[in-house]
């Protein structure tokens, strides 16, 4: 019997070791999770974390895209830091501390994170000035809410290339000028103006206004897209990925184009839609 016993227990010892490695098997690949999302939003993307960098930021004139403060604080320091960010037109976000977490590069964020833009905005004036200068028709292309930055990025890169005087975003429920975007354009967002509006119909109306016709993406648009004349000065609008263009936006449009689709899906990725129409304007424009 005491045999048995001793034979039990050395099992049982062998036994804890595996377990103890298996352990530390997940917690290696916890680990490497966390480093992956971690390194997917890191300081060397833009980030600015913690209540001394954001204020400096904000004093040194840092082009910042938005900030994220956490839901709920009554901290004065974090109050004046969304004054002082409001006052300069900058974005500000109430987020769940989870949230920012996850986005923490290092873990001690202090409850607000600033995410820096690429490049100054510029303004829809500035858009068409530089079309004027050129002296060609406006060619812009106004997003209404994309808010994947690689779908923004990608946008952008086939405007540039195409030719476009600049893209048009809204400020809320939209990607924004951050690193992400800039690497996803390949460099094109350091080039092609963007502009950023507080209310997309409004803007499009002063477009209109300045003699430019809006063409807005739609499954069921009544001008198919090679019918549409896009020689002029045009805006081409392209909605969300899920819902496409918000009602507004929609009803704000001189024409709702559709793209031709042959196969079994019936749409296109927002960037590819904004190509096909870009590029078609290229080829009416010689």
């Amino acid at each position: 019997m005491r045999d048995d016993n001793k034979n039990d227990e050395r099992r049982t010892r062998r036994a804890e070791p595996e377990r103890e490695a298996g352990a530390d098997t997940n917690r290696g690949d916890r680990t490497k999770g966390s480093r992956r999302e971690a390194a997917a939003l890191s300081p060397a993307d833009g980030m600015i974390e913690g209540r001394n960098a954001v204020i400096e930021a904000l004093r040194a004139g840092t082009s910042i895209d938005k900030i994220y403060l956490a839901k709920g604080e009554t901290d004065k320091t974090l109050g004046h830091i969304a004054s002082a960010a409001r006052e300069k037109g900058i974005v500000v976000v109430e987020a769940d501390r989870r949230k920012l977490d996850f986005m923490s590069a290092t873990h001690a964020h202090q409850g607000v994170i600033a995410l820096a833009a690429v490049r100054e905005y510029a303004s829809v004036e500035d858009i068409l000035a530089a079309a004027r200068e050129k002296g060609e028709a406006p060619l812009l292309v106004v997003c209404d809410e994309i808010s994947d930055p690689h779908n923004l990025g990608a946008i952008i890169r086939t405007a540039e290339c195409a030719g476009a005087h600049g893209v048009i975003i809204p400020k809320r429920r939209s990607a924004g000028l951050t690193s992400i975007v800039g690497k996803t354009s390949a460099g094109a967002a350091s080039w092609l103006p963007v502009a950023r509006v507080a209310n997309l119909p409004a803007a499009l109306k002063e477009l209109q206004k300045q003699g430019v016709w809006i063409y807005g993406t739609a499954a069921d648009g009544d001008k198919p897209l090679y019918d549409a004349d896009l020689k002029g000065p045009a805006a081409i609008v392209i909605g969300s990925e899920g819902d496409g263009m918000g009602r507004l936006v929609r009803e704000s449009c001189d024409f709702l184009v559709s793209i031709p689709l042959k196969g079994r899906i019936q749409s296109l990725n927002a960037s590819n839609a904004a190509a096909v129409l870009l590029y078609e304007a290229v080829r009416q424009r010689g």
